[in-house]
């Protein structure tokens, strides 16, 4: 005689069943998608879900997930799953908004928040830069007659056919800006540029603030080109010299923090789209590194 009947042991079976898909399929999408805090924070800083004119945006938070699926993931747009939607959608959201510099809004008005509220350290900032391999499909892009980078931030370097990402982080260790050039290019050639980007907009009146305190940097930046750049401006530089140079004394304790923007680095390799290139034109990748930059702030 059964301890208990076949219907009391199909009904153990399907709750059980339930709990199991419940668990797997809630884990496989709150892995790359926004949580409910990290929304209420996004969801001031984009546009109108319903524009004057036009038709009406399908679900933004829908096609941010998708994009961030696609980010994580590295796939193709056409492989995305069909609970975000047609990929013709969500590929066309992410370029448009790319286009109109909607992204790069964003991002600022994170780091104009945590300015605000006094999470943005101002007192040093890292730079570094990193070799990222390009697939063999991110070569043949057309070139417009106003393309920011006439080589698409493609070129050989001893990896192979790489881009290289130039970024600075700021004292504890969140993105400020970006650059990305050829794989070839030295860190140092970007390295003006990396500090003329990147402002922020202070609270009520003024011109935004764009200089830190000081900056640190390997001996890949040591210059008397650089060092005399940061003078000029200000700037305290925690740069080592290099072997050839005369040697000078630097904060070690503050070139000891450097960690914190390698570790960006490795953050922002987490997402497989950033760690290997498959984009053709420079400004769409430089719309993923914005985009995972804008997580980390969230």
């Amino acid at each position: 005689m059964w301890p208990v009947s076949v219907v009391e042991i199909l009904k153990m079976t399907n709750q059980r069943l339930r709990r199991v898909r419940k668990r797997v399929i809630g884990w496989g999408m709150a892995r790359h998608e926004l949580t409910d805090q990290q929304w209420e924070r996004l969801a001031p800083l984009l546009p109108p879900q319903k524009p004057h004119t036009g038709r009406p945006n399908k679900d933004h938070r829908t096609i941010i997930n998708g994009i961030l699926w696609l980010l994580r993931t590295g796939a193709p747009w056409r492989d995305l799953p069909e609970r975000y939607g047609s990929w013709k959608n969500v590929a066309s959201r992410f370029y448009r908004w790319q286009r109109a510099e909607i992204w790069q809004h964003i991002l600022q008005g994170l780091q104009q928040e945590a300015d605000t509220h006094g999470t943005l350290d101002w007192s040093l900032h890292h730079v570094d830069g990193t070799i990222v391999r390009a697939h063999q499909h991110a070569a043949g892009a057309r070139r417009p007659k106003d393309c920011r980078h006439p080589d698409e931030a493609l070129g050989r370097s001893q990896g192979g056919f790489s881009t290289k990402i130039h970024l600075r982080s700021e004292g504890r260790g969140q993105p400020i800006t970006f650059l990305i050039t050829a794989g070839q290019r030295h860190e140092q050639s970007a390295f003006e540029a990396l500090m003329e980007t990147g402002a922020v907009k202070r609270k009520g009146r003024g011109r935004p603030r764009i200089r830190p305190d000081r900056v640190v940097g390997d001996k890949g930046y040591s210059s008397r080109k650089i060092r005399h750049y940061l003078h000029r401006r200000g700037i305290g530089a925690v740069i080592p010299r290099q072997k050839r140079e005369r040697r000078t004394r630097f904060d070690k304790i503050a070139y000891r923090k450097r960690n914190l923007v390698e570790r960006l680095v490795n953050r922002l390799k987490g997402y497989r789209r950033i760690a290997t290139r498959y984009e053709k034109r420079a400004i769409y990748y430089l719309g993923m590194l914005t985009i995972a930059s804008i997580v980390f702030w969230l």
